[in-house]
Parts: structure tokens; C-alpha cells; sequence
């Protein structure tokens, strides 16, 4: 039987494989399962924008293929997505616009501006903002903490709100102050009204679990 397989889904495919071979051994919340998460969100929010679905899906799947937190650069991510997409003879345009997506989707501190202008950008860092928070994000949170060896919650050191990417960059505070300086200012940044809607229950679990957590680390329950 001929294959009914477009150039756009043989380039996906290709992509999904080199991020998970690239990605397979990376750090759990940031590994190929959050990519195939982010992916998924993002396709979901996709088919209710009018947006070109195939920059949303390299831009969800690419986003993190050489995270900023890991590379020590945020410079090279966007070089590694323009060399491999490249050799796949993805067109200048596409590869411009997903290479935009992957230097700007991460969140670049409490006080400062996110940078996002594409639509296909807002959906990706949408979706990478879902799986941020809720259930998942504390799991994710709690698991970058211990990889960074950072303390899980200190009551006499107070979060801050950084003014720069750089401030935030060079942050090393407790796990428990990343939900106060990140994760629950996310609720009230996302783009498209799907991901707001998700944003709202995983936000109020987030809220829950701090006083859980507050309570138990205070006898109370």
C-alpha cells in the first residue's frame, strides 16, 4: 500500500525520534516525557487556534532539546533546532519561526517580560506552562530541586520575585520558594483561553498542596 505520509508528518516523526534519543537520559523533568506531554498539550490547544500546526509541533517538540538550565546557554538551543532542521531541509521560514519559539518559551523570572509575540509561540509555552503546574509540576519541581541538590524548604528564606533573566538564571533558592517565584504566578500568563481554563484546576491543587505541605511540616496534621 502507498504510503499517504506528507512531508510535514515525515519531518515530526523524525524530529520526535532525534529528541528522544537526544533527551532520553536527561533529567526526569526535563526529559523526553515532559517533551511528549508538552507536545500533546500543545496539539490539543492547537485545534482550537488558527495557527499553523506544524510550527506548533516542532516548537513543542524542540523546545527543551538543549535547555538553558543544562547547556549553560540559551543560545544553544535555538543553534541545535536551526542544525537539525536544517539537515532535514525544513524550509527558512519554518525553521525561523520554531528557532524564535525555542529562545523565547522559557520563563524568564517573576518580574520580568516574557518576549512571546508569535501565536504558535504562546501555544507552545501554553503548553510547557501546563505541565509546570498542577500534579505533574510538583513532581517535576521536587525532582529538579534534588538533581540541583537544593534544600526543600528553609521558613527563614523568603522567595524572590527577580527582576531580570539573569537574577533569575543565577537563583539557587529551595524547591518550596520556586512555587512562590514560578509556579503560581503561571496560572495568570497563559495566552489561549484552553490553557487558561486547564490553568485554573491545577493552579487551586498547587494551593492545596502548600497547605498541606505547611501544615505537616508543622505538626498540625
Amino acid at each position: 500500500m502507498e504510503s499517504t505520509a506528507t512531508f510535514e508528518d515525515i519531518i515530526i516523526e523524525e524530529t520526535k525520534k532525534f529528541v528522544r534519543k537526544t533527551l532520553e537520559k536527561a533529567e526526569s523533568g526535563h526529559d523526553w516525557w515532559h517533551i511528549l506531554r508538552v507536545y500533546n498539550n500543545a496539539m490539543n490547544i492547537a485545534k482550537k487556534e488558527k495557527c499553523n500546526k506544524f510550527v506548533v509541533a516542532l516548537g513543542a517538540l524542540l523546545h527543551d532539546i538543549a535547555d538553558w538550565k543544562f547547556s549553560g546557554s540559551d543560545e544553544e538551543g535555538p543553534k541545535v533546532t536551526r542544525e537539525f532542521l536544517t539537515t532535514l531541509k525544513v524550509d527558512e521560514k519554518t525553521i525561523d519561526e520554531v528557532s524564535y519559539i525555542v529562545k523565547n518559551v522559557s520563563f524568564k523570572g517573576a518580574k520580568a517580560k516574557d518576549g512571546m509575540e508569535s501565536l504558535e509561540g504562546k501555544i507552545v509555552q501554553d503548553a510547557d506552562r501546563l505541565d509546570a503546574i498542577g500534579a505533574i509540576g510538583i513532581a517535576r519541581t521536587f525532582s529538579y530541586g534534588g538533581h540541583r541538590n537544593r534544600t526543600m524548604y528553609d521558613p527563614d528564606e523568603k522567595p524572590t520575585l527577580h527582576e531580570s533573566f539573569e537574577a533569575y538564571k543565577k537563583n539557587e533558592g529551595t524547591t518550596i520558594n520556586h512555587f512562590y517565584e514560578k509556579l503560581l504566578l503561571l496560572k495568570d500568563r497563559m495566552h489561549t483561553e484552553s490553557a487558561k481554563a486547564i490553568a485554573e484546576e491545577r493552579h487551586r491543587y498547587m494551593e492545596e498542596y502548600l497547605k498541606r505541605f505547611y501544615g505537616e511540616w508543622n505538626g498540625e496534621c
